[in-house]
């Protein structure tokens, strides 16, 4: 069987490309560790002066996530493999961020949560036409992690909150549009670009090459919705939000209120604590370092167990939440998803 992840140096550039075509490049804790030891060989060799992560050809991707259902079931016992499963996941999320070599992510596909971490942190981030952006964890009683603590409050206005609440979805030139690719390049021009990218040397040899083939952003399709974004989703509270949603006498505020309605609520809280708490930390480590007690916290809640059931298991997409609403969800419960654990994230 072909490993999940290919590795290999081809003329001077790092080459992964993931290759786990049947869960759409989900990354696992195996594929984390083969990339995160590829990362740290290439940091220091001379011999590699970029690094280039894809998918494979012919097959659907970018990467649509993590094991979601490997860290539910771990979690329903002791929770070991998913907090091991995190550890490297966010370590690598780490090296990606401080990788001394400019780092090329082709998003030519679903790029969810785990697929977001690893290449979101990198230099350049490429999105085509197929391109499909989202991190939908409160709506399986998770929370945006890898890294969503750090990217997400730092994007315009409140696009960062309301992405990590909803779940919402951007396409294409929308992704470069928020903030979250670097450029917008047709698939139809890869197969041009990404030898050509080989001889490139520096951050500005490689801008200079993608100015060849990236194309503007354009006007986004939620540009008419910014203004009510900016105003509700900067509340104080979940509950703040969603009444500032529905009062907004807005189809798009309401399809937003609607939405709120189906995820977690505690996800949700704790969430926007995440992003609050992260957008007011210094370095990347200090979020990455939050968001592993997070994790190692609430993969043994009810939510995370019921998200997964309801979505991946069952597949009823009937979750029975606890608290059922956003006004059950106290400050404690919150603080008690930040509380140290046992063994801290070392980086």
């Amino acid at each position: 069987m072909e490993a999940p992840v290919l590795i290999r140096v081809e003329d001077g550039v790092g080459r992964i490309t993931l290759n786990r075509p049947q869960a759409l490049h989900a990354l696992n804790t195996d594929m984390c560790q083969r990339m995160y030891d590829a990362l740290t060989a290439w940091a220091d060799d001379d011999d590699v002066h970029l690094l280039m992560i894809d998918h494979r050809e012919g097959t659907r991707g970018f990467c649509a996530g993590g094991d979601i259902r490997m860290v539910a079931q771990s979690g329903r016992v002791d929770g070991r493999d998913g907090a091991q499963f995190f550890n490297i996941e966010y370590r690598l999320n780490t090296r990606i961020k401080r990788f001394p070599k400019p780092y090329v992510a082709i998003l030519d596909g679903v790029t969810m949560g785990g697929g977001v971490g690893i290449s979101i942190h990198g230099s350049h981030r490429i999105a085509t036409e197929n391109t499909l952006f989202a991190m939908p964890e409160t709506g399986i009683g998770l929370f945006p992690d890898v890294g969503g603590g750090w990217f997400l409050p730092r994007l315009s206005g409140q696009i960062g909150i309301w992405l990590a609440l909803t779940g919402a979805r951007l396409k294409g030139r929308d992704v470069l549009a928020a903030g979250i690719a670097t450029h917008y390049v047709p698939s139809a021009a890869l197969e041009a670009l990404k030898p050509r990218l080989g001889a490139a040397r520096t951050h500005d040899d490689i801008d200079a090459i993608l100015a060849d083939y990236a194309e503007p952003a354009g006007h986004p399709s939620y540009a008419e919705h910014l203004a009510t974004m900016n105003h509700c989703f900067a509340k104080p509270t979940v509950t703040d939000i969603c009444l500032a949603l529905k009062m907004a006498d807005d189809d798009w505020a309401t399809a937003q209120a609607d939405i709120l309605k189906t995820r977690s609520p505690l996800s949700m809280a704790v969430a926007l604590e995440q992003l609050r708490r992260g957008e007011a930390m210094s370095t990347f480590e200090e979020v990455m370092r939050m968001e592993y007690r997070i994790a190692c916290h609430i993969i043994r809640g009810n939510d995370f167990s019921e998200g997964v059931r309801a979505v991946i298991e069952d597949k009823d997409h009937a979750p029975k939440w606890s608290p059922q609403s956003p006004a059950g969800v106290t400050p404690q419960m919150v603080e008690a998803v930040f509380a140290p654990v046992a063994e801290e994230l070392r980086l």
